[in-house]
C-alpha cells in the first residue's frame, strides 16, 4: 500500500483552508497540473499567503509553480523564491 498523500483529497474541495492544510493543497495541485519534480520543493503558507522555497529544474519551472500556486483558490498571495539547480540549464 502506498504512503504517498493522494494528488487530490476531498478537503482540497475547502475554499477556506489556510497555513499548512492550504500549503499541502498547492504542492499536490503543483504536482498534478506542472508535472514538475517537487522534491526539492517546500511550499509554507502564512494563513492564505504562499511561499515557495527551493529548487527545480529551469526557469520555466519557477514561473509554471508559481502561475499554478496563484491559481488554487484560497490562495491571495504567492511569494515565489525558487530558484534554479546549480548547473541545470535555464
Amino acid at each position: 500500500m502506498p504512503t504517498e498523500k493522494p494528488i487530490y483529497s476531498h478537503q482540497d474541495d475547502d475554499p477556506h483552508l489556510k497555513d499548512d492544510d492550504l500549503a499541502g493543497k498547492v504542492l499536490r495541485f503543483i504536482r498534478y497540473a506542472t508535472f514538475i519534480d517537487t522534491t526539492d520543493m517546500e511550499v509554507f503558507a502564512l494563513g492564505e499567503m504562499i511561499v515557495l522555497s527551493g529548487q527545480v529544474s529551469n526557469e520555466s519551472d519557477v514561473a509554471c509553480a508559481g502561475d499554478a500556486a496563484k491559481s488554487v483558490i484560497g490562495v491571495t498571495t504567492v511569494e515565489n523564491r525558487l530558484t534554479v539547480k546549480p548547473g541545470q540549464h535555464s
